[in-house]
């Protein structure tokens, strides 16, 4: 009997020992693939990008500026990102849409207008290299150069998750629907604040803003949970439920390697580095194991990035800087993808897993049990960076 194909135009009931269908077949394309395609710029797919002011532009007709989607592996469906290029002395289109988006200006100066239907008159605010702002979900808005050069601008947006759900564009993009509970026509909407306090679920520094002006620089909390020294504030933002952290590693250190699943892309906006990634059932020990070749490296500079736990998720990943300067990441997960964003039954514990060692049960690869290659990979090229190795051996002696 043949197999069936999946054009066959009639259903066939299988006989006896067979199985009803294919079996197998080639993943089609989501609404927002088809979305992505549709829009006529390129789509860069990859663990990575080494620096995105390098990622090829073409005319995006719809916004009026020039463009590419970045869809890593691992964020498929997830949430979506794409690199903007606003033309000197020009302006991107006015929009309004029914998904969330968050702009980190990589390079240039201008403003942005935000208002609703309905407003007595329009928030302005300017920006610069290094500014993290976001839009109100649904408003209008129109991104404004203020130099004769091109400005540059990287987003983050959940366009994926509201378009492979309603599978609508004229609803994604039309709907007239204000959110009040995420804009406000207050005079401080879009006034920078710098204000820390707890996180309501775990307890780590966040600050609720709506812009930050220079994130490339700002005052970070001490956090220490990544390694020594280490620096850390979530933003919140409009609202938002996509979520979005920036942690900063002292120059000369690096992270402890630690898993989760899939969505966590890294933003270099600090230094240079390159991170390591492989999948958890390679164990904690891959190169002395034999396994060397299934471990994926990115390298990246400033504006570069890294999907860091792609394909199916729960690998386990570490990041580090060979600058004389830190290495500053702008840590974007999307919306309801972090673990402390995880559905479960109300009432029952959830742990900080990232931030906890192996050997106490989470997914924190200690130091005294890390790969040796790692150590000893990561001196010599800091040796040929001329930067000091400020890893304490101490950190590297077995614990009991």
């Amino acid at each position: 009997m043949p197999t069936p194909s999946i054009h066959t135009p009639e259903w066939r009931e299988p006989q006896r020992g067979e199985n009803a269908g294919i079996g197998a077949w080639n993943r089609p394309n989501s609404p927002y693939d088809n979305f992505m395609e549709s829009e006529g710029i390129p789509i860069h797919r990859g663990i990575g990008v080494h620096r995105v002011q390098d990622l090829p532009l073409k005319p995006w007709k719809r916004n009026g500026g020039s463009g590419t989607f970045i869809q890593l592996y691992g964020t498929e469906g997830l949430w979506g990102c794409y690199v903007v290029e606003v033309p000197g002395a020009g302006a991107l289109h006015p929009e309004h849409h029914m998904y969330e988006e968050i702009y980190l200006v990589v390079e240039g100066r201008g403003t942005t207008e935000v208002w609703v239907d309905g407003s007595r008159k329009k928030h302005q605010f300017e920006w610069q290299t290094g500014s993290l702002f976001s839009i109100p979900m649904n408003a209008w808005h129109r991104v404004i150069n203020a130099r004769s050069t091109p400005a540059l601008l990287l987003a983050a947006t959940t366009a994926p998750n509201m378009i492979n759900l309603v599978r609508n564009l004229d609803f994604i993009f039309n709907c007239s629907y204000v959110l009040r509970d995420r804009y406000s026509e207050a005079e401080d909407f879009f006034k920078p604040s710098l204000d820390i306090e707890p996180d309501p679920l775990r307890g780590l520094a966040m600050s609720r803003t709506n812009i930050i002006p220079d994130v490339f620089n700002s005052e970070l909390p001490m956090d220490n949970r990544r390694s020594p020294g280490y620096r850390r504030m979530e933003p919140r933002m409009t609202e938002n439920v996509f979520y979005q952290f920036i942690g900063q590693h002292e120059n000369g250190r690096y992270s402890k390697a630690h898993a989760h699943a899939s969505a966590a892309v890294l933003v270099c906006i600090k230094g240079k580095g390159y991170t390591y990634t492989w999948p958890t059932q390679l164990g904690i020990t891959p190169w002395r194991d034999g396994h060397a070749d299934q471990v994926i490296r990115q390298d990246y500079e400033h504006v570069g990035m890294v999907s860091a736990a792609p394909m199916s998720g729960d690998w386990f990943h570490a990041h580090f800087g060979v600058s004389k300067e830190p290495m500053r990441l702008l840590g974007w997960y999307g919306p309801n993808n972090h673990r402390a964003q995880q559905p479960g039954r109300p009432g029952e514990k959830a742990i900080d897993e990232g931030a906890i060692d192996v050997r106490d049960g989470g997914t924190a690869i200690p130091y005294d049990e890390e790969d040796p290659f790692i150590r000893a990979e990561y001196e010599a090229i800091l040796k040929q960076e001329g930067v000091t190795s400020r890893m304490s051996p101490s950190l590297y002696e077995k614990k009991t």
